[in-house]
C-alpha cells in the first residue's frame, strides 16, 4: 500500500561542470524520505523522458555557461523547445519547478535558467513552484539550501491538485498523511525553527555522541581562548548550536592499486570539446616590468603545422596541470607517495545506493595515481559542503570532526562562505588544518571536480601574421593568509610561467613576429569560439574598444586584422576606431605601448585615450584614473558612435571593477544625450546587447 503511494516526479539537470547534477542528485536522496520518487535524468537523454506527454511535476536544475548560455547538455532540448511552428499550449498540461544557477560577476546572470523558464511558460506550462535563482558569486546553497526545503511543500500541494484534477478526492487525505510522516524538513519561512532540534539526515551519529562532541568543542573553544573564529576553530554561538549537516553522500567509486607496467594516456585523451592540438611556444616575452605589481606575460604559439583557425576576438583554451609540489604533498598527506607511480583501477563500486552511478569521464579506467592528481582532478576546488560532510567521517579528532560538521552546516552557513568560499580553500589546506583527517583516494575521485583547461583570448591576427597566434596573460597570485599557510600561484598561469621561464625576454626586446627561438616546449590547446565579440562585418562601422589592463588582449587582433585589411583593401571605406586603455603605471605596465603608437601613426587606430590610477599628478585637475572616468569626458562621441552611427561598443576585462562602472558610465551618457531616465537608458542599453552591438568578454 505504501509503495502505491509514493509520489513521482521528473528530475531533470542539466549540468557544464558537475554543480547542477551535484544539486539534482541531493534533491533525489532527499526525496525517498518524504515519500516521493525521484525519476531523475539528464536533459540531454531526451529518449528516457517526454514533456509532451509527461502528467507528473516537473523539477529542472540548471546552470548557465559562456555569456549567458545553457550549458552544452542542455542545447539540443533549448532548440527543440524554441521551435517557432510550436502552439502557444504546446506545453499546457505541465506542473514544473526551476532552479537556476549563475554568477551575478558575469552578464546575463542565470540566463540558461531563465530562457528554459520563459519559453516553457509562452508555451502554456505552468509553475508549481516559484523559481529559484542560485548566484555562486556569494554562494549557491543560500537559495539552493531553502529552495529544496520548500520544494516537498509544493510538491505536496502539486499532487493534491493532481487529484483533484483526476477526481481522486478519495486518496487525497491518504497521499497527505503519506507525505506528512516522512522526515520534517521545514519549509523556507520556517527554516529557524530547525534550529530547535539537532537533525542528522543520515542517521550516522547518536544522540549522546552529538552531546559529547557539543560538549568538547565548548571546552575546547574555552581552553585554547579562542574569541575570533577561524577556519579550525569556532566560538559561540555556532560552537554551542544544535546542527542541521547533510546527508552523507553515498559513496560509489572503487580504486584497485595494480602494478607500475604501462603508459598512460595522453591528456588531450581527456578533453571531449573539440580536437586538440599540440603546438611549440616560440617566444615568450615579459610585458610588465619587475617592479609592477602584476606580472604581464606575451606567449607566441607556432600554428602553422596545424589546422587550428581563430579570428580575432576568439578564444581558446590551454590543457595543463596541476602543480607537482602540491600533488606530491598531497600524495603525502594521503600516506600514498610511494604508491604514485601504481596504476589504478576506478570502478563503480558494487552495490552503491548512488542512483545512476558511473565512472566519471574525466577519469581513465587505468592510469597512474599520479596521473589522475596531476591531470585529472581540481585539486585547487574549493570543496563543496557535500565534501565536507565526507571528510567527517575520515577525521578521527573530535574537535575538529565538530569544526567540519559546524562548518558544512546550515548554522556554520556564514563560516563556510568566509573561511573556505571567499578565502578560496582548497583540499590541501583543509587537511593541513585538520590534520586527523585521513580522506580516502575514492573520495577524492566522488568530490573533487574535472580539472578544467583554462580558457584565453586571443591577442593575434591570422591574417596579419599567419601560423601564429599570441596570447596575455597575469601570473595570478595567492598570497599567504591565515587560511592558506603558502601562497600559490594560478594552476595554468604558474605552470605557464614555470614553462617558458628560459625563453623569456627582457621588456626592452620588441615584439618582433619575426624573430625565432630555440623552444621545444610545447603545451596542448583546444578552439573555444566566440560567436559574437569580433570585428563588425562592415569595415566602414565605427567601433569602440575598452581594455584595461590584459583586457587590451583581443584588440591587438582587431588592430592587427584592422591594419591588414586597410594594406590589402586601400579602396576600402574604413570606421574611426577608439581605444581606451588604463593601467596602473604608464612606466611600469602600460601593455603594447610601442604596438598602439604605431597603429595610431599609420591610422588604424584612430583614438587612443589612456589612464594611469596609480600615478601621481601634479595638474591643478586631476587626470581621470579609471578607464570609466575616461568615456565620461567623451560623452558625446560615444553617444554620437553608438547611437547616431549605430557603430560598435567592445569591453574586456574584469567585471566588478571595470565592466560594471563602463556600463553604468555607458548608461548616464544615453540618459544625458538623449534625455531620458536612467531606467529608459537601461532599456536602450539592453537592447544594444540584443543587437550585439554593446559586447562585452568579462571575467571575475
Amino acid at each position: 500500500m505504501c509503495c502505491d503511494l509514493k509520489r513521482r516526479f521528473l528530475l531533470l539537470y542539466a549540468t557544464q561542470k558537475g554543480q547542477a547534477k551535484a544539486i539534482a542528485e541531493e534533491i533525489w536522496q532527499q526525496a525517498g524520505a518524504h515519500g516521493l520518487e525521484a525519476d531523475m535524468h539528464c536533459i540531454s537523454e531526451m529518449d528516457k523522458y517526454n514533456l509532451e506527454t509527461e502528467k507528473d511535476p516537473v523539477v529542472i536544475v540548471i546552470s548557465t555557461t559562456g555569456t549567458g548560455d545553457p550549458p552544452d547538455t542542455a542545447r539540443k532540448f533549448v532548440k527543440k523547445i524554441r521551435d517557432t511552428t510550436l502552439p502557444p499550449d504546446h506545453f499546457a498540461h505541465l506542473q514544473y519547478g526551476l532552479l537556476g544557477l549563475g554568477d551575478s560577476e558575469y552578464a546575463f546572470f542565470c540566463n540558461g535558467g531563465k530562457t528554459v523558464d520563459r519559453r516553457l511558460q509562452e508555451l502554456g506550462a505552468q509553475r508549481f513552484y516559484d523559481t529559484g535563482l542560485a548566484d555562486d558569486c556569494v554562494g549557491l546553497e543560500l537559495v539552493v539550501d531553502p529552495w529544496i526545503d520548500g520544494l516537498w511543500l509544493a510538491l505536496k500541494e502539486a499532487f493534491l491538485l493532481q487529484k483533484e484534477k483526476e477526481g481522486m478526492s478519495s486518496n487525497v487525505d491518504a497521499v497527505s498523511s503519506s507525505l506528512s510522516a516522512a522526515p520534517h524538513i521545514v519549509h523556507e519561512q520556517n527554516l529557524s525553527s530547525e534550529v530547535q532540534n539537532l537533525k542528522l539526515e543520515d542517521g550516522g551519529l547518536r544522540n549522546s555522541d552529538l552531546l559529547t562532541q557539543k560538549l568538547v568543542d565548548i571546552n575546547l573553544v574555552a581552553s585554547t581562548g579562542e574569541t575570533e573564529p577561524s577556519l579550525a576553530h569556532s566560538v559561540p554561538p555556532v560552537s554551542q548550536s544544535a546542527l542541521n549537516i547533510p546527508a552523507l553522500p553515498p559513496e560509489y567509486i572503487e580504486v584497485q592499486f595494480q602494478d607500475t607496467h604501462g603508459e598512460n594516456p595522453h591528456p588531450s585523451s581527456l578533453v571531449l570539446e573539440g580536437t586538440t592540438f599540440e603546438v611549440p611556444v616560440t617566444k615568450a616575452v615579459q610585458l610588465t616590468r619587475e617592479d609592477a605589481i602584476k606580472t604581464a606575460l606575451l606567449l607566441e604559439l607556432d600554428t602553422a603545422e596545424t589546422v587550428f583557425d581563430y579570428q580575432p576576438g576568439d578564444a581558446f583554451c590551454v590543457i595543463c596541470p596541476n602543480n607537482v609540489n602540491e600533488v606530491e604533498e598531497l600524495l603525502q598527506i594521503l600516506g600514498l607517495s610511494e604508491k604514485g607511480d601504481y596504476f589504478v583501477c576506478v570502478k563503480v563500486k558494487q552495490g552503491t545506493k548512488k542512483k545512476g552511478a558511473t565512472r566519471p569521464q574525466h577519469i581513465p579506467e587505468r592510469s597512474t595515481l599520479k596521473f589522475i592528481l596531476t591531470w585529472c582532478l581540481e585539486i585547487r576546488a574549493v570543496p563543496k559542503k557535500a565534501f565536507l560532510r565526507a571528510l567527517v567521517e575520515c577525521t578521527s579528532d573530535v574537535g575538529e570532526k565538530r569544526r567540519l560538521q559546524e562548518l558544512c552546516s546550515r548554522q556554520g552557513a556564514s563560516d563556510y562562505t568566509r573561511f573556505i568560499r571567499e578565502s578560496n580553500v582548497c583540499l590541501l589546506d583543509l587537511l593541513h588544518a585538520f590534520p586527523s583527517c585521513k580522506p580516502s583516494l575514492n573520495l577524492l575521485i566522488e568530490h573533487l571536480p574535472k580539472l578544467q583547461a583554462r580558457s584565453y583570448s586571443v591577442s593575434s591576427s591570422n591574417l596579419y601574421q599567419p601560423g601564429k597566434l599570441w596570447f596575455v596573460f597575469n601570473i595570478v597570485e595567492f598570497p599567504a593568509c591565515p587560511t592558506r599557510a603558502v601562497s600559490r600561484k594560478g594552476v595554468c598561469t604558474g605552470w605557464l610561467a614555470e614553462l617558458v621561464a628560459p625563453l623569456l625576454h627582457p621588456i626592452k626586446n620588441n615584439l618582433d613576429t619575426k624573430a625565432v627561438s630555440r623552444s621545444t616546449e610545447k603545451i596542448t590547446i583546444f578552439a573555444r569560439p566566440n560567436n559574437t565579440f569580433h570585428l563588425p562585418a562592415d569595415s566602414s562601422v565605427p567601433f569602440m574598444m575598452v581594455g584595461p589592463g590584459t583586457g587590451i588582449s583581443p584588440f591587438i587582433g582587431f588592430l592587427q586584422h584592422r591594419q591588414k585589411l586597410r594594406e590589402e583593401h586601400t579602396d576600402w571605406e574604413f570606421g574611426e576606431t577608439w581605444l581606451f586603455f588604463g593601467c596602473r603605471h604608464q612606466d611600469r605596465d602600460y601593455l603594447f605601448k610601442d604596438e598602439l603608437r604605431c597603429f595610431l601613426e599609420n591610422g588604424t587606430l584612430t583614438h587612443l585615450k589612456v589612464c594611469f590610477s596609480r600615478d601621481s599628478s601634479t595638474a591643478e585637475i586631476a587626470p581621470p584614473k579609471y578607464v570609466q572616468d575616461v568615456i565620461r569626458l567623451y560623452a558625446k562621441e560615444v553617444a554620437r558612435v553608438l547611437l547616431k552611427e549605430r557603430g560598435y561598443f567592445y569591453v574586456c576585462g574584469d567585471k566588478k571593477h571595470m565592466a560594471d562602472g563602463v556600463s553604468d558610465a555607458v548608461v548616464d551618457i544615453i540618459s544625458m544625450e538623449m534625455e531620458v531616465d536612467k531606467l529608459e537608458a537601461m532599456k536602450i542599453l539592453a537592447t544594444l546587447r540584443e543587437a550585439k552591438r554593446y559586447l562585452q568578454d568579462v571575467w571575475s
